[in-house]
């Protein structure tokens, strides 16, 4: 069965991290360049102050550059999500909204650059927002990306 983005936008509502972290993701977009995911605050995802916990913020911007740079790039590329940075702007409550963005222009940029095996690390960035369209917070991950040995083998 082929991995479409709205099974894998309801697989990863339903994934039990995902899911008893109040995540939800929204949807892909049908060309794997978007992917919208919202955080649910809650008793469970709240913190001490009864703001969004930090842990669920990040977990809500945890493998989505990455899938979206995967789906891109097809089975030939090794990707992996390397790293994480998070600022926090403002205390989150109610619905958490983040949007990513890889453009094709950027995954083709990928593409040639790790051709013949090069290892190659890029920076995305995204903002989670509140219902009212402010910041909460501002959010860095970097993805690694490598064409596989047998691809570059083979060439």
């Amino acid at each position: 069965m082929r991995m479409t983005p709205r099974r894998l936008a309801l697989g990863m509502s339903l994934w039990i991290p995902n899911l008893f972290s109040g995540i939800r993701v929204r949807r892909f977009s049908d060309d794997w360049t978007r992917a919208t995911v919202e955080l649910h605050v809650n008793v469970l995802t709240r913190n001490y102050v009864k703001t969004a916990f930090g842990g669920s913020m990040s977990a809500m911007t945890d493998p989505y550059f990455f899938m979206l740079v995967m789906h891109q790039l097809g089975r030939d590329y090794v990707v992996w999500d390397t790293r994480g940075e998070i600022e926090f702007v403002k205390p989150g409550r109610g619905v958490l909204t983040a949007h990513f963005e890889v453009p094709r222009e950027k995954a083709q940029e990928l593409r040639e650059r790790a051709r013949g095996g090069a290892r190659v690390l890029e920076w995305f960035e995204t903002e989670i927002m509140d219902r009212d369209g402010d910041v909460v917070a501002r959010v860095r991950r970097e993805v690694y990306v490598r064409e596989k040995k047998r691809v570059t083998q083979a060439a």
